[in-house]
């Protein structure tokens, strides 16, 4: 596997590795302040998505390049949830109601047809593997909202999103990015069970 690795990165340029290197370290940091409820969850996030608009655009997979992009921006809209008081009080961990349950869907729904309408705009034939990133990619939007609103559900997402995309980067060849996949589907499945404790308690 080493030997695989090593051979994938022997003909791309030092600047590049080092850009994959800190996206790989920021994206498992802001996983795991996520986890924690800490608000570095956003500062450390954005720097693995505006890096990974970049790496997503050069393999040309649009899907995840515009997921990154909504993460960015979703980023900021989750700092300014969890960093704002509400009666002197700050958002807590709870679970989603059936209004928020049918905006998940919607949500779903529409990043799914984006994403179509993504790849013909950049007349790119689909193929296997963009319906499944497709499918991450809508999982992964409604994710991302319903952490900025502190939703337990969010994990829930992020777990069936990270373990798929674990075969879809394997797939790729690109292993570094599979294997940190591998890293957020523990950390999610860890953080779901410890915000259930939260909500137990």
């Amino acid at each position: 596997m080493i030997e695989i690795i090593t051979n994938q990165y022997k003909d791309i340029p030092n600047w590049q590795i080092a850009i994959e290197i800190i996206v790989f370290i920021f994206g498992i940091l802001s996983v795991y302040f996520a986890k924690k409820e800490n608000i570095l969850v956003y500062p450390t996030g954005i720097i693995a998505t505006v890096l990974s608009i970049y790496i997503m655009f050069n393999a040309k997979y649009f899907a995840d390049m515009s997921i990154n992009i909504y993460y960015s921006i979703m980023s900021i809209y989750g700092w300014y949830q969890w960093k704002k008081t509400t009666n002197g009080e700050t958002l807590t961990i709870s679970r989603t109601n059936n209004k928020e349950k049918v905006i998940g869907v919607i949500l779903f729904i529409i990043t799914a047809i984006v994403c179509v309408f993504i790849y013909q705009f950049f007349d790119y034939k689909l193929q296997t593997n963009n319906y499944l990133d497709i499918f991450t990619t809508s999982l992964f939007f409604t994710a991302m909202w319903y952490m900025a609103r502190k939703k337990i559900e969010n994990w829930t997402l992020w777990i069936i999103g990270d373990a798929i995309c674990v075969y879809i980067f394997f797939d790729r060849q690109l292993y570094i990015i599979a294997v940190q996949y591998i890293i957020f589907t523990i950390l999610a499945i860890s953080a779901y069970i410890e915000w259930k404790k939260y909500l137990a308690k």
